[in-house]
């Protein structure tokens, strides 16, 4: 997202503690995952954010190199890198506690991003005359909308920079009934500027609904490439992305849990964690090993040392832990430079799909060549 950079440490406190005072949203991303929150408070060192996940999904999915913050703040939007440096509570409310950004990035354009799936929703505008017509929104943002007629207008009825006024019943509790400044007319199809901008008490709900609709967006278009992933049985060319995931463990009982969970969009198969099947597999070129660790013994951390190094340099691969202590399986990840590290419990099951759908995305839809190194999710 390019954009203006503010970077005064007043200024960024100011619009953080704006969003604390009106509990506004904001949206938790990391190159695999994202979550939504609420900002709560600003402290002198620390922003605390409601934790709308658990202590563990957000021990193993936000403690990331690549975490950042994505916030409405009045006609557009703000990001910013931060970090997780634990847990707290406000007001009774269990919360994660992050640090504060050292620089905001503004999207660029300012209220450029309209929202076009808007549904049914009537509009009522005056004529330069003061003539009443009625229409449907076309398409809305936080400092216009674009809006058609239900009749044609007479030539030189409308014309660029005329004056009117414009309603829009959005939603049940958004509704903007304001001056407006006709910018274009095609047909029955035209666009209006808000003049004067909307006030707050309608600006910041209006900001908030846009934002969400485009992260829903950014959401639908991040996914579309992983869940139109060729099935098992496809042939493919050879110049085509790394397909299916390979389990080096020797628990059937993980596999069926796994294949419930990954199979309908990843083709997945179990191989005994030996240096010879892991070689025969990595022939197949799997988009992704997990790494099966049911301990951290040292005969296991020994068996991992010679498979890692079969791995590295040709396929990226997860650590995958049962039955361990997380922080030491988070420790051990870094080490030997996982993708990611994480304990595995079937009732976690939809967090751990996000997340490997999260990574497949990120290595091959977002364009990443899978040979190149993948920051670890450990603290």
């Amino acid at each position: 997202m390019a954009g203006n950079l503010i970077r005064n440490t007043e200024t960024i406190s100011e619009i953080i503690s704006r969003a604390c005072g009106r509990r506004e949203m904001l949206i938790l991303v990391t190159p695999y995952l994202r979550f939504e929150s609420s900002f709560l408070r600003l402290d002198q060192t620390e922003i605390q954010v409601a934790a709308t996940m658990s202590r563990e999904d957000a021990t193993y999915g936000l403690r990331s190199a690549g975490l950042k913050m994505r916030f409405p703040n009045g006609i557009t939007f703000l990001e910013a890198a931060t970090e997780l440096k634990g847990f707290g509570m406000s007001d009774g409310r269990r919360t994660l506690r992050l640090t504060i950004p050292e620089i905001l990035q503004e999207e660029d354009h300012r209220g450029s991003y309209r929202v076009d799936r808007v549904g049914r929703v009537p509009v009522t505008f005056s004529t330069p005359k003061y003539d009443l017509v009625t229409g449907t929104l076309v398409d809305i943002s936080t400092t216009g909308a674009r809006i058609y007629s239900t009749r044609d207008f007479e030539e030189g009825e409308f014309l660029p920079g005329d004056d009117m006024a414009v309603t829009i019943q959005l939603t049940d509790l958004i509704r903007i009934n304001t001056k407006a400044k006709l910018r274009h007319v095609h047909g029955r199809t035209w666009g209006v500027e808000y003049r004067p901008q909307l006030d707050e008490q309608l600006l910041h709900p209006l900001s908030r609904w846009v934002f969400e609709k485009r992260e829903e967006d950014l959401e639908r278009m991040t996914r579309r490439g992983v869940e139109t992933a060729p099935l098992a049985g496809v042939s493919l060319p050879q110049a085509s992305p790394p397909q299916g995931l390979i389990l080096a463990s020797g628990d059937a009982a993980l596999e069926t849990a796994l294949q419930d969970l990954l199979g309908g969009f990843q083709p997945l198969r179990r191989v005994p964690p030996t240096m010879s099947a892991l070689k025969e597999a990595l022939n197949q070129r799997p988009a992704l090993v997990l790494y099966h660790m049911p301990s951290l013994s040292l005969d296991e951390r020994r068996r991992l040392k010679p498979m890692v190094e079969a791995l590295q340099g040709r396929v990226p691969f997860l650590l995958l832990g049962t039955a361990v202590e997380g922080g030491a399986l988070l420790a051990l990840g870094s080490e030997v430079k996982a993708a990611v590290s994480i304990v595995f419990h079937p009732e976690r099951g939809i967090f751990f799909q996000r997340l490997v759908q999260g990574i497949l995305r990120r290595l091959y839809e977002g364009g990443e060549s899978p040979m190149a190194p993948v920051e670890s999710e450990a603290p």
